[in-house]
């Protein structure tokens, strides 16, 4: 049953972030941004069948795969997400088409691998997946907050400040939080 259980979170963890992320909203840097990626890291390695009793060595360089995958996802779902500040000095951010390929190429990785486990008779669990993911929005929440308070914190030029994307067109709605 904790199988069920942690598919279904990371599941509902999934499709809070996506839905979220493709929609502008204000980058607020004082708020505990880790704490989510924390939480799931926690319940994560509480979990007894995060490394395979019999391929203890296989399963735990399919881990670390996998944190390393969830390293290299967040940092690229973070440069390619559209960060960027109006004129009243909130920054805002929005992720945009390369960051849905992010997910793609992610989400492809993560089927190999488990793919590969199969095949090796590596027992996979879904604690590990959860584990990537905490990564990954570690790594992502960090980056964008980073990138948010070096917006924030340039000195104002009087005109918009350039960011990742600035030759996009703009959306000029705002959707709420």
């Amino acid at each position: 049953m904790p199988g069920l259980v942690n598919a279904l979170l990371i599941v509902a963890v999934v499709v809070v972030v996506i839905v979220r992320q493709f929609r502008a909203r204000p980058v607020d840097t004082g708020r505990r941004w880790w704490l989510l990626p924390v939480i799931l890291a926690v319940v994560a390695l509480r979990e007894p069948g995060i490394l395979d009793a019999h391929h203890r060595t296989g399963s735990a360089v399919l881990l670390a795969t996998e944190i390393l995958v969830g390293l290299v996802m967040g940092a690229a779902w973070a440069w390619t997400t559209r960060v960027w500040t109006e004129p009243d000095g909130v920054v805002w951010t929005k992720s945009t088409k390369a960051s849905a390929f992010v997910w793609f190429a992610g989400i492809a990785v993560r089927i190999g691998l488990f793919a590969l486990g199969a095949v090796l008779g590596i027992h996979q669990d879904s604690a590990a997946l959860m584990l990537g993911l905490a990564v990954l929005l570690l790594v992502r929440s960090g980056i964008l907050v980073w990138r948010a308070q070096t917006l924030s914190s340039a000195p104002s030029t009087g005109g918009p400040t350039r960011a990742y994307g600035d030759d996009m067109a703009r959306a000029t709605r705002k959707e709420g939080v």
